[in-house]
């Protein structure tokens, strides 16, 4: 049973008992049941301006997350050692990269470009004797150590 069936369902009890609303008890028991009456109205308003609210924000929140899929790529850095093209990923760990970067965890190695002095962030993925830089385009080796893989490979 709901408030407005209940406060109907008292109505009904008052009038099967046959107050009467001229006496001092009937005159407060008629205004607390009038009383009632509107209160249950006016929950029943709150109610469905409650349910209409939850729709629109789980409406703005199935929004938002469009936006940020659209907006927010977790891929990308914004250094200049990373380029569009994902050939070279940042770990977060060079001088340009910031510390929220989601592939700080990642092992990576840093070089600079003969031609242009960029500094280069790279993983294992990538194969170290084809590296094309980012900045100028232009392509170079660079040979990796034995003890620069067993020192990645360690942390």
């Amino acid at each position: 049973m709901n408030i407005k069936e209940k406060v109907a369902y008292i109505k009904g009890l008052a009038e099967g008992a046959e107050l009467d609303a001229s006496t001092k008890e009937g005159k407060i028991l008629t205004a607390l049941i009038d009383l009632v009456s509107d209160m249950a109205d006016s929950i029943e308003e709150l109610e469905e301006d409650v349910d209409t609210a939850l729709d629109y924000c789980e409406e703005l929140d199935e929004d938002l997350g469009a936006v940020e899929e659209i907006l927010v790529d977790d891929e990308d850095c914004d250094c200049d050692c990373c380029d569009d093209d994902d050939d070279f990923e940042c770990n977060g760990d060079c001088e340009d990269c910031d510390e929220d970067c989601e592939l700080a965890d990642e092992d990576y190695f840093e070089v600079e470009c003969p031609a242009c002095g960029e500094v280069i962030c790279f993983d294992g993925s990538i194969d170290p004797e084809e590296l094309a830089c980012p900045a100028c385009g232009e392509k170079f080796e660079c040979v990796i150590s034995e003890e620069d893989l067993e020192n990645t490979d360690a942390e």
